[in-house]
């Protein structure tokens, strides 16, 4: 039950609640604090661990399943698609085409020739038949059966008629017969006895439906009396009395303990914060600094030092030594080169003809300098 009543001035809540700022009644007010509390004590824990879980899974997702994802999504590219793709374009591909043009070639043109050259000219040939035929059996019904049928039929309605002139004195005496043997009684029955007796049974089947109508409508009537004062009174009285205050009180506790939640859910989650930004700090303490500190004041000099006084000495002297090396090869291969020369020399003689190609550069005309011009009017 609420203090004071909300003022017709200030809107309502979009939930049906209080305006913010109004008084409340005192079992909210009761209700609020002890919630708040047990739920805040209760959802800290929740929040703290749903955030770890989902720094966890974020550092599992950006280290560990994107880069399997995509290397199984390589590895299957790989293993799959690829293959796949290659046995379409280079096996099925061509196969198909071939085995198309193998079609074309044993089926369709086959196929199209024996349509052309047999199967028109013989269909063609059947229909100029039948056509013959028709006319045939056109003619022979124009003027073999149609005559005939037409004389049968003049026959028989001759004999029609004169049977009919025959018996029409016979047909009148039983039509006389039957109309008062039979027709003249029916009627008298019907008027006199089964009129009235219907009428009478339709008279007393709406009677003893009116009776039964009554007799329900009351039997109906009592039994609503009854049920509501045994049921529908009590039920409401229980309704109103009972479970509506008691549906107000869960109400106000559910919205209690829905707003305590998410205030207590707010809460947790700027001490989950603050809690993995001191985890953050501390760990940056603890080993991030001191690792940099040493990479930075040891490590660094250290390797500066190392490739200073080892590496590029040992990387110079290698690559002097392997100079030294490519020019004793290349000093090897020109003596071997020269003294095959010189045994193929004396062994077979100076080869005739052979004229010894001058490597040197070609002279030109000459080359230009301060002096020399190349223009049409400063040329010598």
């Amino acid at each position: 039950m609420d203090l004071q009543k909300p003022s017709a001035g200030r809107p309502a809540r979009p939930g049906g609640g209080e305006p913010h700022g109004s008084p409340e009644g005192c079992l909210t007010a009761a209700i609020r604090v002890p919630v708040r509390i047990v739920v805040l004590v209760l959802v800290v824990p929740v929040r703290m661990v749903w955030d770890a879980l989902v720094v966890t899974g974020r550092f599992l997702v950006d280290t560990l399943l994107r880069p399997l994802g995509r290397a199984l999504l390589w590895l299957g590219r790989a293993v799959l698609v690829l293959p796949f793709t290659g046995l379409w374009r280079y096996v099925v591909v061509p196969a198909g085409t071939v085995l198309a043009r193998l079609g074309h070639v044993l089926v369709v043109v086959p196929a199209g020739w024996l349509h052309r050259s047999v199967l028109t000219p013989a269909g063609r040939a059947l229909v100029r038949a039948g056509r013959g035929v028709g006319a045939a059996l056109a003619w022979v019904y124009a003027h073999v059966l149609t005559p005939p049928g037409h004389a049968l039929l003049w026959v028989l309605k001759g004999t029609g008629a004169v049977l009919a002139a025959l018996g029409l004195g016979a047909y009148t005496a039983v039509a006389w017969l039957v109309r008062h043997l039979v027709v003249v009684p029916a009627r008298w029955l019907y008027t006199w006895v089964l009129a009235p007796v219907g009428r009478a049974a339709v008279w007393c089947a709406r009677g003893i439906a009116w009776l039964v109508s009554a007799l329900i409508t009351g039997v109906g009537a009592a039994l609503y009396r009854t049920a509501r004062i045994l049921f529908v009174l009590p039920a409401l009285a229980v309704w109103r009395w009972v479970l509506a205050p008691v549906g107000r009180v869960l109400g106000v506790v559910g919205r209690e303990v829905r707003d305590a939640l998410g205030h207590a859910w707010r809460i947790a989650g700027h001490l989950s914060l603050a809690v993995g930004r001191f985890l953050a700090t501390l760990f940056r303490w603890i080993l991030v600094e001191p690792a940099r500190r040493v990479y930075r004041s040891v490590l660094t000099p250290v390797g500066h030092v190392v490739r200073d006084a080892v590496l590029r000495p040992a990387a110079e002297a290698a690559r002097g030594a392997g100079r030294a090396v490519r020019q004793a090869l290349a000093a090897a291969r020109e003596t071997a080169r020269q003294i095959r020369a010189d045994v193929s020399r004396t062994l077979f003689g100076e080869p005739a003809g052979r004229r010894i190609a001058d490597r040197r550069e070609p002279v030109g005309r000459g080359t230009r300098t301060l002096g020399s011009s190349t223009t049409a009017l400063t040329k010598d």
